[in-house]
């Protein structure tokens, strides 16, 4: 009988764990979408509400912003994206902290610059507070 229980409750948690990681993966791609969505409108407190105060960006060229940073470009122009699409998107949570693959195609209209195309390759690190996932960390890389 114990065994039976046993065996139940295992049962149980394995489910329960499935759906926990799957219910994380639909909220993770949710707050990426969203963040991509906010880069392209520039809004001020949608993309505050989507990073962590300790956002590292870091962009393919070398250069790292803060979050403060990071906000200032797209809020400015000086970083404007008009379009942006993202393919090939991998999702994999680990605790508290998502990481985030993912193809990026942008096209550009920078302050002060030519319009132009964009094609890299991110990397995004996602943390869980409370029940938000807020962006901690970002590199891109130049697509080959």
């Amino acid at each position: 009988m114990i065994k039976k229980i046993i065996f139940t409750l295992s049962f149980l948690m394995i489910i329960f764990v499935s759906a926990q990681k799957k219910n994380d993966t639909e909220a993770v791609t949710e707050a990426a979408e969203k963040l991509r969505l906010a880069m392209i409108s520039g809004e001020k407190p949608a993309l505050e509400s989507l990073i962590l105060p300790e956002l590292t960006y870091g962009h393919s060229g070398g250069h790292i912003d803060d979050a403060k940073e990071f906000v200032e470009k797209l809020v400015s122009k000086k970083s404007d994206f008009v379009t942006i699409e993202i393919t090939n998107q991998n999702i994999q949570i680990v605790g508290n902290t998502a990481i985030v693959r993912h193809h990026f195609y942008a096209t550009t209209a920078d302050a002060g610059k030519a319009p132009g195309d964009v094609t890299l390759d991110i990397l995004l690190v996602w943390a869980k507070v409370k029940n938000d996932w807020k962006l901690l960390a970002r590199q891109a890389v130049k697509s080959k």
